[in-house]
């Protein structure tokens, strides 16, 4: 069985070999190590992926007690179990149908029971994906963040996902679901904020432009960076060519985003995040 552990906790002697030797208590062998300590807070972060032939059960008893000591946030699941997600979406489709087909492809390792959306434009496309299609565009705010709390519980979603999703949710909800939201914004942050923000870049002249995936938090645009992508422009770019162009950079960091929070490859560590690219 092939399976990922992730552990974070306060940086301190002897937690590799802890590691280390708890994998091989549980007749483990790795095949994939990665680790981090943050000079800032003196977090330390590390994700092994191992082989064992035990039970899940039995690996998670002793990877506990071999490393109970160092308090760790301890994760650990089989690679071939995938995490849940739902997409939340507007109108814009771009987000949407890249994380469909990457899925489609097997190169996104998440499942995907339902799309959830505040308007029914992109019901068709969901739908031919073999996918639920919840329309809320009936729904008052309150009602429809109830609805998307009761889908997470029902469904044991890992993750919701923003995919141009034009709405902002509330400070409850995005506490709640701290560490399981993850946002696309349309510019390199900090940027451009508020309405058209191609057109303000534009107006401003700017030689780059870019999107950023972070988490989502009480405070708007302003959670953990997981991932951020830009694209060279000029002078002769009409606000039509950088809205083209970034819609190309947001699906693609988002993409990342989300396949790095699959394959638990993000940390949040104080307000910022460590990813172990692979």
């Amino acid at each position: 069985m092939d399976l990922i552990v992730a552990l974070q906790c306060k940086d301190q002697p002897g937690i590799v070999h802890a590691m280390t030797t708890a994998v091989l208590a549980a007749r483990g062998n790795i095949i994939e190590n990665q680790q981090f300590t943050d000079p800032t807070t003196q977090d330390f972060v590390m994700r092994t992926r191992f082989e064992s032939d035990l039970d899940l059960a039995k690996i998670r008893e002793i990877l506990e007690s071999g490393l109970g000591q160092f308090k760790p946030k301890l994760s650990l699941r089989s690679a071939a179990k995938q995490k849940r997600a739902i997409i939340l979406v507007t109108k814009e489709s771009h987000c949407l149908r890249d994380l469909l087909y990457l899925q489609e492809l097997g190169e996104l390792p998440i499942e995907i029971p339902v799309v959830v959306s505040n308007h029914s434009d992109l019901k068709v496309l969901v739908e031919s994906h073999g996918i639920k299609f919840i329309d809320q565009s009936k729904l008052d705010k309150s009602a429809a963040e109830a609805e998307i709390s009761k889908i997470v519980t029902e469904l044991e979603i890992d993750l919701v996902v923003l995919a141009r999703y034009m709405q902002i949710l509330t400070k409850e909800f995005c506490g709640k679901m701290f560490g399981r939201i993850i946002n696309i914004h349309h510019s390199f942050l900090p940027g451009f904020k508020g309405a058209k923000p191609y057109h303000q870049a534009h107006a401003r002249g700017v030689k780059i432009i870019g999107a950023t995936a972070h988490f989502v938090t009480p405070d708007l645009d302003e959670g953990p960076i997981i991932d951020q992508d830009v694209a060279h422009v000029t002078h002769a770019s009409t606000p039509e060519d950088l809205i083209a162009t970034g819609r190309d950079i947001e699906r693609r960091v988002l993409s990342r985003a989300v396949r790095d929070f699959a394959e638990d490859r993000i940390f949040i560590v104080g307000d910022k995040t460590v990813v172990f690219h692979n």
